[in-house]
């Protein structure tokens, strides 16, 4: 099987689904590609945290690990940041004859015209989801959500579309509706080939960054923005916290801007030991996962929490309604939305923990990843869906007697 994947925006430093998945693919047998926009014209608020230079060099160092082929095609520019593709994505789809296609984003602008025109295509097609309500914050949302419904969800059911929901959300089906029969759910994952639990490495961690052996290091890895709380986390732990251990926070990832410039200074004078390091390759950040004691994510939800959770580590995240299903098999702990008080309070009690309690919650975060959320097993999931999206398009064709 010949399958392309169509996203907006891919690097290949980072860690999202599209980074991961196809190497799943390829590694099951399935000829793969990424077919994705530019790097010049990609507005800067998502590639702040990546950057743009070198990305020649970074996309052939992906390629040769993961055998999957990145073909970067020219935009007009971008629209509330979905790429606005020229004409040569769909000639350059149709030169490599694929027998699926598979459009990362049911509703980025590319994802909508494949839907639009599916019934003219030579090949099968499936989508996905990967939008909260909660993320869904554009002021035209309501307005887009109406037109979605009236133009592009008729053609979704007309045509027994597949959009996987990756989120556990029922978004797609209130907000879009796309009927459930047509949105199966597939999780997010954990690449446990590089993510699992490492003493070694958290020993070697330590004496690098000359951290106390007995030292409980709590981490923050990801964007440092309004969005996913940074200045409520550079506010949380300006204050020491009240504990007889060591305490380390080590915070990954740039900030920018003036909302990073006051970041930054809230963070250089806060009262307890804090470490800063910037934006991690995807493929480096095991040794901080598997270094943590806990792992905050102080808003919203992060595609992070596998990979930590797979490294025998407890989060504590934001109660919303994703977070609270993930920390509820005892593998980690919710705080109220917006409260530093209850936030800071959550740390503490995990630092002051009983020794045989923590460790039995490391252990629940291991099996619970190992068990449920192994991107290998995932893989297969998807590539089931993948299959009879293709099959429903063959038995469609010869029933209309095209070959």
């Amino acid at each position: 099987m010949r399958i392309v994947n169509i996203e907006d925006f891919f690097h290949p430093n980072a860690g999202y689904q599209i980074n991961i998945l196809p190497k799943y693919m390829v590694k099951k047998g399935i000829d793969t590609y990424i077919i994705t926009s530019e790097m010049e014209k990609v507005p800067d608020n998502l590639t702040k945290f990546f950057g743009k230079n070198n990305i020649e060099e970074y996309d052939k160092q992906y390629e040769e690990m993961t055998g999957v082929k990145i073909i970067r095609i020219p935009v007009k520019g971008f629209l509330s940041n979905r790429a606005i593709f020229t004409k040569e994505l769909y000639k350059k789809v149709d030169e490599l004859a694929p027998d699926i296609v598979y459009v990362h984003g049911n509703d980025t602008l590319v994802g909508m015209k494949y839907i639009w025109n599916q019934r003219k295509l030579s090949y099968a097609l499936i989508s996905d989801s990967h939008m909260l309500e909660m993320a869904s914050v554009n002021k035209f949302n309501k307005v887009f959500r109406k037109f979605y419904k009236i133009f592009i969800t008729p053609k979704i059911i007309k045509n027994k579309l597949t959009i996987i929901r990756t989120q556990d959300d029922t978004y797609v089906n209130r907000c879009l509706g796309i009927p459930f029969e047509q949105a199966p759910w597939i999780s997010y994952g954990s690449d446990t080939l590089l993510f699992h639990p490492d003493e070694k490495t958290k020993v070697e961690f330590k004496k690098e960054n000359k951290i106390p052996e007995n030292a409980f290091i709590v981490l923050y890895a990801g964007k440092l923005d309004e969005s996913k709380g940074g200045m409520f986390l550079a506010e949380a732990v300006n204050e020491k916290f009240q504990t007889d251990k060591d305490v380390v926070f080590v915070i990954v990832g740039n900030s920018a801007g003036d909302y990073g410039e006051k970041l930054e200074d809230c963070l250089k004078n806060s009262k307890n030991k804090i470490l800063r390091f910037p934006t991690q390759r995807y493929v480096d950040l095991a040794p901080f996962f598997q270094s943590a004691d806990l792992v905050v994510f102080p808003k919203q939800c992060s595609l992070s929490f596998y990979d930590v959770q797979a490294c025998g580590v407890p989060v504590l995240s934001e109660d919303n309604n994703i977070n609270i299903e993930r920390c509820s098999h005892k593998n980690g702990f919710v705080f109220e939305s917006g409260n530093m008080d209850d936030f800071r309070r959550k740390i503490v009690d995990c630092i002051n923990m009983p020794s045989n309690k923590y460790k039995e919650i490391k252990v629940n975060a291991y099996d619970y990843i190992t068990q449920n959320y192994n991107y290998s097993n995932k893989a297969d999931e998807y590539i089931r869906e993948i299959n009879s999206s293709l099959r429903r398009f063959e038995e469609n064709n010869e029933k209309n007697g095209i070959k």
